[in-house]
C-alpha cells in the first residue's frame, strides 16, 4: 500500500490531537483529504490551515469528540456537515462523508454517508479524491486519483458534464488546477468544459474573481489561459480579452527579472489598455477599489510608453502617476525593461515645498492659490524638481 508517512503535517502535534480525538470516537473512521494528500503524494507543501479530514462521524459526534478532547469545535458549515476544529491556532476542516440528493450548479442538498467510494464520487477530480489514514496509508477510490497526482493529470471523476451540472465553479476549477498542477490539458475535460461555460454566468462573480486571481498567480498559467480562450470559457469571463499572446511576452519579461507572479499584472496583459475594457473587466469582476485604481492608473490615456523616456521625463512621469502605474505599463510594453524597472523602484517621489500657507503669506486669496500652485508646481516639474523653496517662494510672490 502506498504512504505519505514523510509528510511534515501528518505528525505534527496539532494534526495527531484531532485525529486522535476522533479516533477514540470511531477507530479508523476518520482520514485526510483533498489538498494535503495529493501535495504530499506531488512532493509539495501544505498549508497548515489546509489540512482536511473526511469522517464517518456525524457533525454532532465530531463536536463531542473534539470538545472531549478540549478542541474548539466551530459549526462553520454544519448543514453541509463541516465543522472546524482549532487547536494551538490551527484549523482543520472536518467533513462527513455525504452523497449529493440535489445539485443546481451552485449548490447542493446532501445527505450522510458511511461509504468512503460514495463520498468520493461527488468530488471533482480524481487527483482531489484520495484519502489517507493517520498513519499515512493512502486509499484511491476512483481508482485513478494516485496516478493522476503522481503525473499532474486533471481529469474529472466519472461523467466530466455532470460534475460540471453540479457545481459549474469546476470549470474554473478545471483550468486552475492545470495551472498549477497540469501536464497536459485532458481534451474531454475541455470538451466537456466548453459544452457547460454558459453555466459560469449563474454563478457569483465574488467566486469567479477569486478562482482566476488563484489561476493567475500560478508559476506559468500561459497553457491553461490559452485552453480558456480556445474553449470560449475566457469570453464568457471576460470578453474584453483579446490579448492572449500579452500574457506569453509577460512570462518572458517576468523571467527576465526574476519577478514573482502577479496576479493582476498577468489579467492586464490579456486587456487591451483602453478604458471600456478597464471599465468593463473591473465592473464584471466586481474587483476592489484598489484592483481598479491599479487597473485604470495603467490604462490612463496620458500616460505614455516609458520604454523610450530619458531620465527627466520618466521622473515627470512618475512624479504624476506613480511608480505602480508606470512599472505595469513597462512590464508590459513586450521589451526587455530590466534597467528601466530598476531605475522605477529605486526613484523616491520628491515633496513639493511650496503649499497653501505660501501662497497666503504672499497675499493670494480663494481660488488664485490653486492656479498659482499648479502652474508653480509644472515649472519646478519642468526645471527636474532642482529649485529648492526660497526660489520657488520668490517666483510665487512675483505671480501677484
Amino acid at each position: 500500500m502506498k504512504s505519505i508517512l514523510g509528510a511534515d503535517w501528518l505528525t505534527a502535534d496539532e494534526t495527531l490531537a484531532v485525529m486522535t480525538a476522533l479516533d477514540k470516537a470511531r477507530k479508523g473512521g476518520s482520514r485526510f483529504v483533498g489538498g494535503c494528500v495529493r501535495n504530499a503524494i506531488m512532493g509539495r507543501a501544505a498549508a497548515k490551515e489546509d489540512i482536511d479530514i473526511a469522517t464517518q462521524l456525524e457533525p454532532d459526534a465530531v463536536i463531542e469528540a473534539l470538545e472531549a478532547a478540549g478542541i474548539r469545535a466551530i459549526p462553520t458549515g454544519i448543514e453541509h456537515g463541516t465543522i472546524t476544529a482549532v487547536t494551538n491556532s490551527t484549523p482543520f476542516e472536518i467533513t462527513t462523508l455525504r452523497r449529493d440528493v440535489e445539485t443546481d450548479g451552485r449548490r447542493a442538498v446532501v445527505a450522510f454517508t458511511e461509504d468512503w467510494a460514495e463520498d468520493a464520487g461527488r468530488r471533482d477530480f480524481r487527483l482531489n479524491a484520495i484519502y489517507a489514514e493517520a498513519d499515512g496509508t493512502l486509499h484511491d477510490p476512483t481508482g485513478g486519483g494516485i496516478t493522476d497526482a503522481e503525473t499532474g493529470h486533471v481529469i474529472f471523476i466519472g461523467d466530466a458534464d455532470t460534475r460540471l451540472r453540479e457545481d459549474y465553479l469546476r470549470i474554473l476549477r478545471f483550468f486552475r488546477f492545470n495551472a498549477w498542477y497540469g501536464a497536459g490539458i485532458d481534451e474531454e475535460g475541455l470538451a466537456a468544459c466548453e459544452r457547460q461555460k454558459e453555466g459560469l454566468k449563474q454563478i457569483a462573480v465574488e467566486r469567479i474573481w477569486k478562482e482566476l486571481h488563484k489561476l493567475l498567480a500560478a508559476p506559468d498559467p500561459s497553457v491553461a489561459v490559452e485552453a480558456m480562450d480556445r474553449s470560449g470559457v475566457l469570453s464568457i469571463l471576460m470578453p474584453e480579452a483579446v490579448m492572449v499572446d500579452g500574457l506569453y511576452d509577460l512570462r518572458v519579461t517576468e523571467a527576465l527579472l526574476k519577478v514573482r507572479p502577479d496576479p493582476m499584472l498577468r489579467l492586464m496583459s490579456l486587456l487591451p489598455r483602453t478604458a471600456a475594457a478597464v471599465v468593463g473587466v473591473s465592473k464584471r469582476l466586481r474587483m476592489s477599489n484598489a484592483e481598479t485604481e491599479r487597473i485604470s492608473r495603467w490604462a490612463a490615456d496620458n500616460l505614455p510608453d516609458p520604454t523610450g523616456f530619458n531620465g527627466r521625463e520618466l521622473r515627470r512621469a512618475l512624479y504624476w502617476h506613480g511608480p505602480q502605474a508606470v512599472v505595469d505599463r513597462a512590464m508590459l510594453s513586450g521589451q526587455d525593461v530590466r534597467d528601466l524597472v530598476h531605475a522605477i523602484l529605486a526613484w523616491r517621489r520628491p515633496a513639493f515645498p511650496v503649499g497653501g500657507d505660501d501662497a497666503l503669506a504672499v497675499g493670494l486669496k480663494g481660488p488664485e492659490i490653486g492656479q498659482a500652485l499648479r502652474k508653480l508646481e509644472e515649472w519646478w516639474i519642468d526645471q527636474d524638481f532642482q529649485p529648492e523653496r526660497e526660489e520657488l517662494l520668490g517666483r510665487l510672490e512675483k505671480n501677484l
